[in-house]
């Protein structure tokens, strides 16, 4: 079971650390709305980690073969964070320029519900976490005999770490709050909504051309390089 624990730590780390609009998303909001946000936020991201990974776990073989590589969920998931990150582009108004100072907003009860939602369908668009959990599964689920308990305790600990190396990043960026411009933020927001156009048309890209993409691969890859 310790070795389970051990194996599965590099894995969450690199979960962490996969570039992708969640990761700039998560910074932005722990700088410009405090901790408290960019949990709430988090808390939404693991819970689409969650909603694939039982898919990938539950889901038939073939099921998956054929979401995983299935060139319109890429295309639909490329135009929704398309418009998305268009909307988020032009919603930075230029009152925000002209302001003197700049403070982390306070929010509502209501208001952390709004921001897990958008975690959970910033993460949920993105079909190639689906991709990640199954090669995942693929990769670990033979050396742990499939077992559920032991499965449990893996994956588990995965987001566990990834939850924790998440905060961490949290606090470093809320450090950040204080050399926070009204201009700098404004400007900081329309970087984060071009990032997020650009993995759109990563998406699309490979919804168009799907013979350029192959995710379990490419995962595969990655994981293994953390693997003890």
């Amino acid at each position: 079971m310790a070795q389970d624990i051990f194996t599965a730590i590099p894995v969450g780390i690199l979960l962490s650390f996969m570039l992708g609009p969640v990761f700039f998303v998560l910074l932005e909001t722990a700088a410009m709305k405090g901790v408290r946000a960019a949990l709430a936020f988090d808390a939404g991201v693991i819970l689409a980690d969650m909603v694939f990974l039982l898919v990938a776990y539950f889901g038939t073989n073939q099921l998956l073969e054929k979401i995983k590589d299935e060139p319109a969920l890429f295309i639909f998931g490329g135009t929704i964070l398309g418009i998305y990150s268009v909307i988020s582009f032009l919603k930075v108004r230029r009152t925000q320029y002209r302001k003197s100072t700049y403070t982390i907003q306070k929010l509502k009860g209501a208001a952390y519900f709004e921001i897990g939602i958008k975690g959970f369908l910033l993460n949920f668009i993105n079909i190639g976490v689906l991709g990640f959990w199954l090669a995942v599964i693929i990769i670990f689920g033979p050396a742990l005999d499939m077992e559920p308990q032991r499965l449990s305790v893996f994956f588990a600990t995965i987001l566990i770490t990834y939850l924790m190396m998440d905060i961490l990043k949290m606090l470093a960026a809320k450090r950040l709050n204080n050399k926070l411009t009204p201009t700098r933020v404004a400007l900081s927001k329309k970087i984060i909504a071009i990032i997020m156009m650009v993995f759109s048309v990563v998406l699309i890209f490979k919804g168009i051309f799907p013979g350029n993409s192959n995710i379990e691969k490419r995962m595969e890859e990655k994981i293994e390089k953390y693997t003890p």
